[in-house]
């Protein structure tokens, strides 16, 4: 004597009832381009658990440096950045930080960007915009924190 059941979750799957057929994201068509065989997506994954950890560790000793041992908030002016960037140390230091933020940043929207993005245009558009802000973003950072002037009047 066999049992049926009306529940959907309890059907075996066969002839008369088929396993449902989920859809790739985006279906490879005759444009798709080949696979490659670098491991980009692998070194991205990694770049981001380290530079997470890595700007965890960063942020966390500039704020307690910042909040907590050095005054607040209330102490910061330009004559206390000219005072820190006067030091390599610190120099480097928010160097670190700008790389490490832009591009974790970066390459996390640019994920984003490949999920999201149907169209082949958009994506590169997008993809385009993203490089070009982190590029300037980056060069600018980095362009201030090695001229800084203390001397400006």
């Amino acid at each position: 004597m066999a049992i049926e059941t009306t529940d959907p979750a309890d059907a075996t799957y066969g002839p008369d009832h088929p396993a449902p057929v989920i859809e790739p994201p985006r279906a490879r068509t005759g444009r798709s381009p080949r696979t490659t065989r670098t491991n980009f997506e692998l070194y991205g994954w990694v770049f981001m658990r380290v530079s997470g950890i890595l700007l965890v560790v960063l942020v966390i000793t500039h704020l307690l440096i910042q909040l907590v041992l050095d005054g607040g908030v209330s102490k910061v002016s330009f004559a206390f950045v000219a005072g820190r960037w006067a030091s390599p140390f610190w120099q480097a230091w928010d160097l670190i930080m700008l790389w490490l933020a832009m591009l974790h940043g970066g390459n996390g929207l640019r994920t984003i960007i490949n999920d999201y993005a149907e169209r082949d245009t958009t994506r590169f558009w997008l993809k385009m915009l993203l490089y070009t802000a982190t590029v300037f973003t980056v060069l600018l950072g980095t362009l201030v924190i090695f001229t800084f002037d203390p001397n400006i009047s």
